[in-house]
This record gives C-alpha cells, structure tokens and sequence, in this order.
C-alpha cells in the first residue's frame, strides 16, 4: 500500500479511510456483548491496520524512516507491558494509555504551532487552525494530568503520595479555584488565538493551567467512583485527538477521535445514571464525597464467622445463589475456581447465578472480562438492575471481594455514596461474605453488611477459600 502513495488519489485516501471508520463502529458494536467480543477486536485491529498503512502513505515521501522506527520502539513497550500486566492492572493499564493520548495531542499541537508548513498547515496559523490547536491542546493537556492522577489512585500510590490518595481530596473554596483556573486558562487561549503572531507565553501558560486543572478535577473523587473517572478521561482521549485532526487535516484521526469521544461520553453518562451521579459533575470533577464525609467506624460491633466448610453446607443446602464478585476476586484471581464450584453446585440442583455490578471492579466491564475468561455462561451473568427484586427470595448471597457495591450506606442520608444503587446482598436470606480482612473498602467506608445477623465472613484469600468450598463440596 505505501509502494503506492505516489499515484493514490484523495478519493482513494477517503475510500480506505471510509473502510477503516466502518470497522471501527463495527469493533464499538462488537464490543458492546461478551459473545462478540473477540470478533470485535479483530475489527478494530484491521480498522487500525488500513488507518496505519494509509497514513504512512502519505508521508511516503518523508521521514518514514523515523516514523517505521518509532512505531517499532514504542510497539515493543506495548508488546513488553502487554505480556506482563495481570487482570487486576488493567485499569491503571487503560488510565495510562489514557495519558500517552492526552500528552501526543499537547505534542503536535505544539509541533504544529512551532512549524506549521511541516503539518500542511499555512504559515501564520489561520484563526481556523489556532482555535482547533486550543482545544486539542487544553483538552490533551486536562486528560494527560488527570489520567496520571487517575494511574496513581488505581495503582495504590496513595501510601506515598498523599496526592494520589484512593480518598477524595477536598478543601474549602475548591470548585471556586477550579473555575478560576480554567476561566484564566480559556483567556489566555483568547489571547492566543487572536495574536497575529504565535503567542507563545499565552500558549504555555494556558497549557501550564490546563496541567494543573486535570489533577485538581480528579484528586476530589473518591476511589468507588473510579470506573466513571476511567471512561470519562476515555472520552477526553478521543475529542482531543479529534480536536488535533481538525488541525492536522486529517480525516481518519477526526473520525477516530469522535468514535472515541462518544462512545466514551455515553458509557460514563449510562455509569453516571448506574451510580446515581451527575453527569454535569462528572465532567466538572466535582463528584465524589463531600467535604467533610467520614467512613463510619465499626466501634464495638462484632462478626460471625466461619470456615469455607460452613460455607459449602449452605450452598450445597440452598434452592437459589447468587454471587456477587468484586475486586477482591480479581486480585486472588479465582475466577477458575469460582467456575468449578458453580458447576459442582449445578450438579446438586442449586440455582446459581452472578450479580454484576456496573462499577464493580475498577473499570466497567472488569467482572465480566473475568467471568468470559473463565468460561462462566453468559446466560449465568446479570445486570444489577435485572436481579435486585429477586434478592429477596434468594437462600444464598456469597460476595466474593465486593464491598462498596454492596454497602448499604447507600440509603442513609449522609453517607458519602448516599444514592449510589447497590445490589441489594442485603435482602438475601443468608449472606456470605469473602474478605481478607474487615478493612474498608476503596470508598474507605465501613459496611453494615457485615455486622447483621443473617452475615457470616469467610476471611482468607478468595482461591483459597473457594478451593476449600469446591473441596468440601465434593
């Protein structure tokens, strides 16, 4: 394809790209189900071989040298860190990438700034091209700052960073500050775009504010409304890369941001509405605990525990079960062993079905990537809003790792994530609980779950503790 740059028309540019853009939407319908998945990533890798392919044909007259061998440098990090995440990194595996997006974008822009002829772009910069260039560039920036915000939050830096502290971070005056920020940084990208010169101080000041807005909009949300913050920073990714095509000229690269940006926005206001969230708010940042939110303290309470083999006569005895995985289950990695343990439980007649929650985890989707990779039916699987009025009339709920999406704080008045729906463990006839310890939860809340009467805990690792269930139950 590249041999042939040389005679390729703009109508066969639009042509491949057309071709690259309708796999792309296809790998967004693919991705939208488990069952197809897979046949969705192999959309999108096609799509994004064609986009590739067709691009570097039209630079084939340039630097492709350069281009070829960054593209080989920085595929082997991919490949390298590819190979070497586990499961439980692949939020601050996405948050990252989120990052690399946001600072590309703040990259070119500046490239484009310094040299635009280098771009195809005329030189001085037309009002056009500098008005595209603010917004990729703010945008780039507001993502780059906060997703390494959002990496440091996932990834446990807190303990050395106050900074990246999984605890909301607030102080007084702080949304006031934020939109001081962000109103000077819009007016030195005015200044910016109206000089008849490129105004570099205006340009690097605003970039500078941009910075500092990304991390002070995410510090103030806590670690159970990370999910939200993962795909809201995937919708920033996208619109600053098609902010930097508008610039650049390039069709595929505004396509494929869009694609992004939307898609990215409709998964976080869907989340927003799971979790009772503003989706205004979400946008601003300001979301999360309010200043002065406490997590409740145990005191005096005390827990009814038991072994894995108290646990496996229950469920062996029960008509109906329902488990709930969460983060705990990612960490143990006992997805397999959970599958063995419902297909025992099968096999005695018991019902057994999956409570997933839309945040469960720490992006969307991670409970369900868990289950698929342990061949768990998909017809096993439900949404929180399809099972919570049967939890009621449920013999067994065994939580497996959850804890904030099981909390039910969650109606009291007051309580930080006050309005965020749960899945109702709470109703269930008998509630198991596997946990390591009675630590908090992500949220750093205590959960009266499990003090009730009706609770007992299984404290352990969660393969451990569902390898001895399977063992009790054979």
């Amino acid at each position: 394809m590249i041999e042939e740059a040389r005679t390729m028309t703009a109508n066969q540019v639009t042509l491949w790209y057309l071709a690259a853009s309708v796999l792309f939407i296809l790998a967004l319908k693919g991705l939208s189900s488990p069952e197809t998945a897979r046949r969705g990533n192999l959309y999108g890798i096609a799509g994004m071989a064609i986009a590739v392919l067709v691009t570097l044909a039209l630079v084939a007259r340039g630097r492709v040298d350069l281009i070829v061998l960054a593209m080989i440098a920085g595929g082997a990090v991919g490949a390298f860190v590819a190979r070497r995440v586990q499961m439980t990194q692949m939020p601050e595996l996405v948050a990252a990438m989120h990052s690399l997006v946001g600072m590309a974008a703040v990259l070119i822009a500046i490239a484009a700034v310094h040299n635009p002829s280098a771009f195809g772009v005329p030189d001085p910069l037309p009002a056009g091209n500098k008005l595209e260039l603010f917004i990729g560039t703010f945008v780039g920036a507001i993502t780059f700052s906060g997703s390494v915000i959002a990496f440091g939050k996932l990834a446990g830096l807190g303990r050395r960073f106050r900074l990246f502290s999984s605890a909301p971070i607030v102080f007084p005056g702080q949304h006031w500050l934020n939109l001081a920020i962000a109103l000077v940084m819009i007016g030195f990208g005015v200044a910016f775009f109206l000089s008849p010169e490129p105004n570099w101080t205006a340009f690097i000041l605003m970039t500078g504010l941009a910075f500092m807005l990304g991390v002070l909009i995410i510090i103030p949300i806590g670690g159970a409304d990370m999910p939200v913050v993962i795909s809201m920073l995937n919708s920033y990714s996208g619109w600053a890369a098609a902010g930097i095509g508008f610039s650049l000229g390039n069709a595929m690269l505004i396509i494929a941001g869009s694609l992004v940006g939307s898609s990215g926005a409709i998964l976080s206001y869907i989340m927003c509405r799971a979790m009772n969230r503003s989706f205004v708010s979400v946008i601003l940042g300001g979301f999360g605990a309010e200043e002065g939110a406490a997590a409740a303290a145990p005191g005096g309470k005390t827990v009814k525990s038991g072994s894995a083999e108290d646990a496996a006569f229950l469920l062996a005895n029960a008509e109906s079960v329902v488990i709930v995985p969460g983060y705990g289950l990612a960490v143990a990695r006992a997805q397999h062993a959970v599958k063995e343990m419902v297909d025992l439980l099968a096999q005695k007649g018991v019902q057994v079905r999956f409570a997933i929650h839309p945040v469960a985890g720490r992006m969307p989707g991670h409970m369900n990537v868990l289950l698929a990779e342990a061949e768990v039916p998909y017809d096993m699987v439900f949404e929180m809003e399809d099972i919570n009025g049967e939890m009621g009339t449920v013999d067994v709920a065994l939580v497996l790792g959850a804890n904030d999406v099981v909390n039910p704080l969650a109606y009291e008045k007051g309580s930080p994530i006050y309005g965020m729906p749960i899945i109702d463990v709470h109703k269930a006839r008998t509630v198991l609980v596997n946990k390591r310890s009675m630590a908090a939860g992500y949220a750093g809340l205590d959960n009266p779950l499990f003090y009730m009467d009706r609770t007992m805990m299984v404290f352990g690792d969660a393969k451990k503790v569902v390898e001895d269930i399977v063992k009790a139950l054979h």
